[in-house]
């Protein structure tokens, strides 16, 4: 590949699996194998994991142990997964590090998935899921006014989702939200999603079957996909009064410049933005934990949270 990555990442690609989201069985199946192998290795201490029941959609809690029952804030993360994969587990070694490190509760939503249960079958579990988190904050251990939503890939479009639907249909106040290489543009039009065609985890012909699994076959691109399914299609009247924003994107993705563009358009609503791009890096860098610039993007998700649900 022609692209100026990372040393330390480039290293590492001979390692990663490619992914390809064509034969979407044969994808799961073996995200499923990898997933368990990497729960199965994570490091829980200090952490209770429970599985709960909310309106419809499974949740898991995370609490620092140590916290007992204190009311603690907290990051609702969706999972990423091109809107057709993943499970809470997909999040989990990261949800057990921002619990310990802020120290915080994360709930991670199990939400349907596409093709099978298409647009707006996701980001209404998403939603509802933040909704209830919020009516059973205080026998779970959360404080209502201290939330944050998070998300990355495709998991940070359904977060930004969520951001509008609380804000136009009424739901807890949210202090950050916080999007790491989202998915946000359905059109595939920008210079990044038009040049990185070939790029490692994630490139142009997943990106195009995602959208297609998520909006349904040839509606992806047409005039009436809705903000809240594409968020790069808001004016700055439609993303008006929404949380702060804190925007990450990779140099070398096609999603970087939809990321970029929609911090602008956020910023050009009056909403307070931080944009970060991380140079040489591609979609998914990570998962090279090793690496000094995913460790300095862990850091950083841990900072920026941390100031956002400050005590």
């Amino acid at each position: 590949m022609p692209y100026a990555f990372d040393p330390e990442l480039a290293a590492a690609l001979v390692m990663m699996s490619a992914v390809d989201v064509s034969d979407l069985a044969a994808a799961r199946a073996a995200q499923r194998a990898q997933l368990a192998a990497a729960v199965a290795a994570a490091d829980a201490t200090g952490v209770t994991v429970t599985e709960l029941r909310g309106p419809g959609v499974p949740l898991r809690l995370y609490r620092p142990a140590a916290a007992g029952s204190e009311p603690l804030p907290a990051v609702y993360r969706i999972h990423g997964g091109g809107f057709t994969m993943g499970h809470p587990d997909v999040d989990h070694e990261i949800n057990l590090r921002l619990c310990r490190a802020l120290p915080c509760a994360v709930v991670s939503p199990d939400y349907r998935l596409a093709p099978e249960h298409p647009y707006p079958a996701g980001l209404d579990d998403c939603y509802a899921g933040l909704c209830w988190l919020a009516e059973h904050a205080p026998e779970l251990g959360v404080r209502p006014e201290a939330l944050a939503v998070a998300g990355d890939s495709a998991g940070a479009c359904l977060a930004t989702g969520v951001t509008l639907l609380v804000r136009d249909l009424g739901g807890p106040e949210l202090r950050l939200q916080y999007l790491d290489s989202p998915a946000l543009d359905d059109r595939l039009a920008t210079p990044s999603a038009l040049r990185f065609t070939d790029t490692p985890i994630w490139n142009r012909p997943n990106a195009l079957r995602s959208w297609a699994a998520y909006l349904g076959e040839g509606v992806p691109g047409s005039p009436d996909v809705p903000v809240t399914a594409a968020p790069a299609r808001a004016t700055a009247a439609d993303l008006a009064g929404l949380p702060p924003a804190h925007v990450t994107v990779m140099e070398i993705d096609p999603l970087r410049d939809e990321g970029i563009d929609y911090a602008r358009a956020l910023l050009g609503a009056g909403v307070t933005t931080e944009l970060h791009l991380y140079p040489g890096t591609f979609h998914g860098s990570a998962l090279v934990r090793h690496s000094a610039v995913a460790r300095r993007m862990a850091a950083e998700e841990v900072a920026v949270l941390g100031r956002a649900l400050a005590w």
